[in-house]
């Protein structure tokens, strides 16, 4: 696929998934599944889950190193500035041949602009927190992320995946 096909596919992405709410519960829920996803599949990650500020889920696979907990503050730190998935920021700036750090000033130290992270956004309230997988490829682990979030809210993650 193309930068421009995938900034699209991220876009259809953010318009479906969207939470009429999304609680502890929810961030369990969707925690456990990528979990599960990927201890089946021996993936060596960590990932977790903000709400409001605070740290609702959190776990790290067998061989994950203490560097995947700053990427994820790094890549949640995206999500939450832009309110967009951080794959999505990472794909514009090369689009735009530019870098986070000339086009906003942001030192990559605090920001990273790779797949992984995608805001929890819910209808009526805005961006509650952010979904954030460490570990894999940035393209899997948006992937991953966008599959446990479709499952979910009952959406096909076929439908939504990139290719």
């Amino acid at each position: 696929m193309s930068i421009k096909s995938d900034i699209a596919r991220i876009a259809d992405q953010e318009r479906a998934l969207r939470f009429d709410r999304f609680d502890l519960g929810a961030a369990w829920s969707v925690g456990q599944h990528i979990r599960a996803v990927a201890a089946a599949a021996g993936h060596v990650l960590s990932v977790d889950i903000q709400i409001n500020g605070m740290q609702a889920f959190f776990a790290a696979m067998p061989g994950a190193r203490p560097d995947f907990e700053h990427w994820i503050r790094r890549k949640r730190n995206i999500a939450l500035r832009f309110l967009r998935p951080s794959y999505a920021i990472g794909l514009e700036l090369a689009a735009q041949k530019t870098t986070l750090e000339e086009k906003w000033g942001l030192a990559t130290a605090d920001y990273a602009s790779h797949g992984g992270s995608f805001p929890i956004l819910v209808e009526g309230v805005g961006c509650i927190g952010a979904v954030t997988v460490s570990g894999l490829p940035q393209r899997d682990d948006h992937n991953l992320v966008v599959e446990a979030l479709a499952v979910h809210l009952g959406l096909d993650p076929q439908d939504l995946r990139h290719p």
